[in-house]
């Protein structure tokens, strides 16, 4: 799949408000996908700083994303578990969210997911969450 086949799965099939955080694909490799959200007053909270609800949002989808490229076509994966560590205030212009398939079996597949500010490439936050292939 290319950057552009993700981006036209987001567009299609995800929520409204997942729409709203305008992640964009930036590149696609073996099993693994990097997104980038800008930053916008909207994500902020207070101190100027990307809410936590946002950086989690930002890395169940481009999770979801990085599992429907390897698997090759669209599938309508099912979040069960999600585990998101803050570590750092994330500041600046973007945040990029490299998502990586961890292991994929035939209905359940382990992800793990690495936000970093786009300037400084200092890790924000990381997650690892489990989706249900039905």
């Amino acid at each position: 799949m290319t950057p552009a086949d993700l981006d036209t799965i987001l567009a299609e099939n995800f929520a409204p408000w997942v729409l709203s955080l305008d992640i964009a694909t930036v590149s696609v490799g073996d099993g693994t996908a990097t997104f980038r959200m800008p930053l916008t007053p909207d994500l902020a909270r207070v101190g100027g700083i990307v809410s936590g609800q946002a950086l989690a949002a930002l890395a169940d989808t481009c999770m979801v994303l990085a599992a429907i490229a390897n698997a090759g076509k669209m599938i309508p994966f099912a979040t069960t578990n999600l585990d998101t560590q803050f570590l750092r205030p994330g500041v600046g212009e973007a945040i990029l969210c490299t998502a990586s398939v961890v292991r994929a079996g035939r209905a359940m597949v382990f992800m793990r997911a690495e936000m970093t500010e786009e300037a400084s490439g200092k890790t924000v936050a990381t997650a690892n969450a489990t989706f249900f292939a039905p």
